[in-house]
């Protein structure tokens, strides 16, 4: 029974390497810059438009209610 455990995780590794070794498409260098890039600008873009509603609430909320 052991064996046939070890055994199963062996042909389990096996099966694993073959696909990221043989059947997997790697993205380039360029690629993964673009990507990061992308990524990177709509975090900037979404941080600055919940700055911006922040700021907005708040200063609508301090003239609905003075303190």
């Amino acid at each position: 029974m052991l064996k046939r455990i070890f055994f199963k995780f062996l042909e389990y590794s096996k099966d694993c390497y073959n696909e990221l070794a043989h059947k997997t498409t790697w993205p380039s260098r360029a690629q993964l810059t673009h990507s990061a890039m992308v990524v990177l600008s709509a975090s900037l873009v979404i941080a600055l438009v919940v700055f911006a509603m922040d700021f907005v609430f708040q200063h609508v909320m301090d003239f609905v209610y003075p303190s």
